[in-house]
């Protein structure tokens, strides 16, 4: 079974390594090295560093040209698995593996299309989401259902705990369905597009708020889940920069989180408005 695996985050990376353990890979693609933390020190995607300590060969491109289509098809696939990559596939490139492109997408489609169905989610204030396993097409995240498994959010969720159960639930979704396509058993089921909705790319202006005009405590508390760890909630105070974190902490610009009782210390005239929040 040859599989090559197209992914860049460290939620990508534990579907990942859940592959690999039944399936080997044949070959990760990811971006190349970004510079990272206070030095800008170039460092590896999640996807690459784990194919690396397992000596999978990676291709790293930041753009799925001809060159890099060619060297995946050199591999002569059986499966191409996306999860958390990022870059459209185009159409040269879906129609290389034997068996199908398979797509691992973090909602129970047709419900949040596109690229941040995990903060969505928690934005709109669902209660439930899921993983759908679709065979790609060139239409983004429309391709028939391959199968789906529901996740029930908890009250605490975070894009960053939901992205970590769903992409643990996903690993093992995909296997089946390789399972199902050696067997012969793969059931395609279309998608109703007109129940299909869209999620937008999030920036870091998102999750600004106005201390002057704060959101519904409820609203808040939904950014704050949805917006960590990227791009967090935050606004200006005193001319810095101030974080507000899950579990009630908040961090001021250039220090440690805190609880809402060590910052109030530092800005007693926060008191109100963090009360109003319900912090």
């Amino acid at each position: 079974m040859k599989i090559v695996f197209l992914g860049n985050t460290k939620y990508s990376a534990i579907g990942e390594e859940i592959i690999h353990k039944k399936f080997p890979l044949s070959l990760v693609v990811t971006t190349t090295d970004r510079p990272s933390g206070r030095k800008r020190e170039l460092k590896p995607t999640a996807t690459k560093q784990f194919a690396i300590d397992n000596n999978i060969p990676v291709l790293e491109t930041d753009n799925l040209d001809e060159k890099a289509i060619s060297e995946i098809a050199e591999v002569k696939p059986d499966f191409i698995i996306v999860e958390d990559y990022g870059l459209i596939l185009p159409e040269s490139l879906l129609e290389i593996p034997r068996y199908a492109p398979l797509n691992i997408h973090h909602s129970l489609l047709p419900k949040y299309r596109g690229p941040s169905p995990a903060p969505s989610t928690i934005l709109q204030g669902e209660k439930t989401s899921g993983v759908t396993i679709i065979s790609m097409t060139e239409l983004v995240d429309a391709g028939d259902i391959l199968a789906q498994v529901k996740y029930e959010l908890k009250t605490d969720e975070t894009t960053h705990s939901l992205l970590t159960s769903l992409n643990k639930l996903g690993g093992e979704l995909v296997l089946k369905v390789i399972e199902d396509y050696i067997n012969g058993k793969q059931n395609p089921v279309a998608q109703n597009h007109k129940q299909a909705s869209v999620t937008k790319r999030f920036i870091k202006q998102d999750g600004f708020v106005d201390l002057e005009k704060p959101p519904q405590p409820e609203t808040f508390d939904r950014m704050v889940r949805a917006f960590f760890p990227w791009p967090t909630v935050w606004t200006q105070l005193d001319g810095k920069i101030i974080k507000f974190l899950p579990e009630g902490k908040i961090q001021p610009e250039g220090k440690k989180p805190m609880s809402i009782k060590e910052f109030l210390n530092g800005y007693p005239q926060t008191k109100e408005l963090l009360e109003g929040l319900k912090l």
